[in-house]
């Protein structure tokens, strides 16, 4: 798709300001989160969280350091996942920011077994997509180790296209790793917002907090092509 973008601008870089939502708030990374961050990837006590991150598993005292290089960062722009209990659910970031060509990334999922498969988690990756869209961005990527078939999975659901592997694209903690990509652009945005707002609504959920209608039901008609592992 080519042509002239009438009285477009670059977007803005994402401010260190917390990002509101309805069951969730994003909270710029700091050391007072250090502590609460580290009980609860605790949970996770054979540290699949950590598998195909480029960092941890951690001890609670180089969790801390790792925070304290981690919150000084603006790329990636790291942010703490308030749960609507009030705890802390884990982290995520968005990263690999391009105003001048209108893309950014999410990146550095770490969520809790708290979090995942959440409605929190949910919408803690929706305030991202929803901030970087209606700040002007055009084009909101998700990229994940092709060998992560749960990231994956997750990128179509959030309605994220995807766009193919990149292979030998890079080395973590030692092992070789092939990079699925999957983009969304600001023309699917409307329809995704709708999606996101329907699926998080109340109604959508019963008594029990189970859901009635699957956000990937929704999504799916908006891909403009799946991921062949699907």
């Amino acid at each position: 798709m080519t042509g002239p973008l009438a009285d477009w601008r670059p977007p803005p870089l994402p401010p260190r300001t917390p990002i509101e939502g309805r069951y969730v708030q994003l909270e710029p990374l700091g050391a007072e989160h250090a502590l609460a961050l580290h009980e609860a990837f605790a949970e996770d006590s054979e540290g699949t969280i950590w598998r195909f991150l480029p960092v941890g598993p951690f001890g609670a005292d180089g969790y801390a350091k790792w925070i304290e290089g981690a919150r000084l960062l603006h790329d990636p722009l790291h942010f703490a996942v308030r749960m609507e209990d009030g705890r802390l659910g884990g982290t995520l970031s968005l990263m690999r920011m391009a105003p001048a060509v209108g893309s950014i990334e999410a990146g550095w999922l770490t969520f809790a077994p708290r979090l995942q498969r959440t409605r929190e988690a949910t919408e803690a990756v929706f305030l991202l997509m929803r901030w970087a869209f209606e700040s002007g961005y055009r084009r909101f990527e998700w990229k994940c180790d092709a060998a992560n078939r749960p990231s994956r999975a997750a990128a179509q659901r959030f309605g994220l296209s995807y766009e193919g592997v990149f292979r030998q694209a890079a080395v973590v903690k030692g092992r070789n790793r092939d990079t699925a990509w999957f983009a969304a652009i600001d023309a699917e945005w409307p329809r995704l917002r709708e999606a996101f707002e329907t699926w998080l609504a109340s109604a959508n959920f019963d008594a029990n907090g189970r859901q009635r209608h699957s956000l990937a039901e929704s999504t799916r008609p908006i891909l403009v092509a799946r991921d062949p592992l699907d």
